[in-house]
């Protein structure tokens, strides 16, 4: 069953669905274009687009037919017209206000009705092939900071270590970034999204970098912190960073299926919260990672994380601790969920030696 079909499954009441968001019409069609819409039913599929993706869109989307259109929305109402639909599912999530109401006023004789997440949960549980690309994701940002490692040294700023690390990322395969790079050192690191500065490390501090290379739209999304030298290790840090490691391996090591993502959270937050830092660690535990960096399922506290972990899911554990004036410490893995537990598919090894 194509993975058209298996969402429209899902659909209630609906005489066909319109999918516009760039990750979820790649999801269902394999069309990498920036513009189009999918419009499918119960027995068809349509990829509408403009002229500059036609030829793209019949390569790469095969099972659908291709409709070339400059105003997807009216060629989706000729379509529906044209079937005698009157209800119509479009992204809750993806459609603004404003394309929402011109549909209504625009097309009145047809309901369009607001269908939330349909093909995001759908995209929860990877199959072998989205496996395949985050392993390889991880691969080529794991090998891209060994790469770079080296240059971690007093002198090197924020920017320049951020630049050598998404070029290592490019020359090693690499779509594109996950998201910016986040490089912060010393005190910096109490930031936990901080922009990369002119800010020189010093031999006494520590650097976090999160990083992420994408491959075939997949993403991957990893944190390490490193002493800059070992001058660094002396210092109120490396207590933080082996409570933030020990609360991430107790996090990663309850992962299985059928657990919440509620009670992951629980279990890493507690590690932190009985050393005495829970007020600095402000975040969730954990999200998703496939063709969004950021996606369901989200590790946090209860109740918005009740969703139960299933084998196929990919999730990050990044646990951290940030101190105001002083720095900070993240430690961030990506994870596939197995029948039988966890599959790290980050490798950079977060041990301290």
């Amino acid at each position: 069953m194509s993975r058209a079909e298996r969402v429209w499954q899902k659909t209630q009441g609906l005489d066909a669905l319109v999918i516009c968001s760039p990750q979820n019409r790649y999801y269902l069609s394999g069309f990498t274009g920036s513009a189009g819409c999918v419009f499918i039913d119960g027995t068809h599929r349509y990829l509408l687009t403009d002229s500059r993706y036609v030829l793209q869109a019949r390569q790469e989307a095969p099972d659908f037919e291709i409709i070339e259109t400059r105003k997807p929305f009216d060629s989706i109402v000729h379509l529906a017209r044209e079937h005698e639909y009157k209800h119509i599912g479009i992204e809750a999530r993806h459609t603004t206000v404003k394309t929402y109401d011109e549909i209504q006023q625009r097309f009145s004789d047809i309901k369009w009705v607001p269908a939330t997440d349909l093909v995001e949960l759908e995209r929860r549980v990877k199959d072998e092939t989205e496996l395949m690309s985050l392993k390889q994701a991880a691969r080529i940002a794991d090998e891209a900071l060994a790469s770079v490692v080296s240059q971690i040294r007093p002198g090197i700023t924020e920017q320049e270590l951020a630049i050598a690390l998404e070029t290592a990322m490019r020359q090693k395969g690499s779509e594109g970034l996950s998201f910016p790079t986040i490089v912060a050192s010393g005190p910096r690191g109490a930031l936990p999204h901080a922009k990369p500065s002119e800010r020189q490390l010093q031999a006494d501090e520590w650097v976090t970098i999160d990083f992420g290379a994408v491959y075939r739209g997949y993403h991957s999304d990893e944190t390490v912190t490193i002493p800059v030298t070992n001058q660094a290790r002396t210092r109120q840090l490396q207590a933080i960073y082996d409570i933030v490691y020990q609360a991430q391996k107790a996090g990663i090591a309850v992962v299985k299926p059928g657990i919440l993502a509620s009670e992951v959270d629980e279990v890493v937050r507690r590690v932190i919260i009985e050393a005495g830092f829970g007020e600095y660690f402000g975040h969730g535990t954990g999200h998703g990672v496939g063709l969004d960096v950021h996606e369901d399922p989200f590790l946090g506290p209860k109740p918005e994380h009740d969703m139960v972990l299933e084998a196929g899911m990919v999730i990050t554990v990044e646990p951290g601790i940030y101190l105001p004036d002083m720095g900070g410490v993240r430690l961030e893995d990506m994870l596939v969920v197995t029948k039988e537990g966890s599959i790290r598919l980050t490798s950079w090894d977060k041990r301290l030696n």
